[in-house]
């Protein structure tokens, strides 16, 4: 599956198709995150014990983590090695930043 770049003369915009499978995937896990992060500022509410809190933040930071992986990995696969077979090279740029951050 290739990446799409929408209005890439400007570059206002890029959008990225994905299998259905993988968009899936992502939708679910940012979902079971969401209800990690709400129970943590419920915790929080609540007064909870710190470390339990804490626990619960790593566990939720561990999952964004995972999501970052699986999107990295599929960018790496599709857009990235796209626009190197396309002779954009601008593109390792843009990778060494993306996983920059993520680091």
């Amino acid at each position: 599956m290739e990446c799409k770049n929408v209005c890439a003369e400007c570059q206002l915009r890029k959008a990225s198709a994905r299998p259905a499978k993988l968009s899936r995937d992502l939708a679910n896990r940012m979902s079971r995150i969401e209800g990690q992060v709400a129970g943590v500022k419920s915790m929080l509410e609540k007064e909870a014990y710190c470390d339990d809190v804490l626990t619960q933040i790593a566990a939720a930071q561990s999952a964004l983590s995972s999501v970052a992986k699986l999107l990295l990995e599929s960018h790496m696969r599709t857009c990235v090695a796209e626009r190197l077979k396309r002779g954009d090279d601008e593109v390792i740029g843009e990778l060494i930043k993306t996983v920059g951050r993520l680091l």
